[in-house]
Parts: structure tokens; C-alpha cells; sequence
């Protein structure tokens, strides 16, 4: 789970049991950061993905970095 809305964040807290500290990794949170489930395990994390490799010009969503083919 990524960034969240205030109101998305207390219905997603409440419907998936999420303490406040956990919370806190979904509100204002940046690129790469959220939430992984696994099971009943609830995971932070932050991903620093570097920008300089085919592998990430591959999985980028954002149109602006994506590169125009000739």
C-alpha cells in the first residue's frame, strides 16, 4: 500500500488492522515507500530504486522519463 488520502487511510487502518505507527508509513509518504502484506505480516519499506538502469527505463510509469523510440 503507497501514499494514501486521509479519509482512504482511517477505512484501510480499520478494514486491514492497522496499528497508527504503520499508518504513519502511508501518510505523506514518498516514490517508493509504503506497506507490503504478506499474509497477516505487515511489512514498511522504502525502495531506492536506482534511475540509471534499463531495468528501472523499463518499469517506470511516469510518461515524463519514459524515452520516445525511433
Amino acid at each position: 500500500m503507497l501514499n494514501q488520502a486521509q479519509g482512504d487511510r482511517q477505512i484501510l487502518a480499520k478494514q486491514l488492522n492497522i496499528s497508527n505507527h504503520q499508518l504513519s508509513y502511508v501518510t505523506h509518504s514518498g516514490e517508493g515507500e509504503g506497506l507490503l502484506f504478506y499474509g497477516s505480516t505487515i511489512l514498511p519499506f522504502i525502495d531506492r530504486f536506482p534511475k540509471d538502469t534499463k531495468l528501472y527505463a523499463i518499469m517506470t510509469t511516469k510518461l515524463q522519463e519514459q524515452k520516445s523510440e525511433k
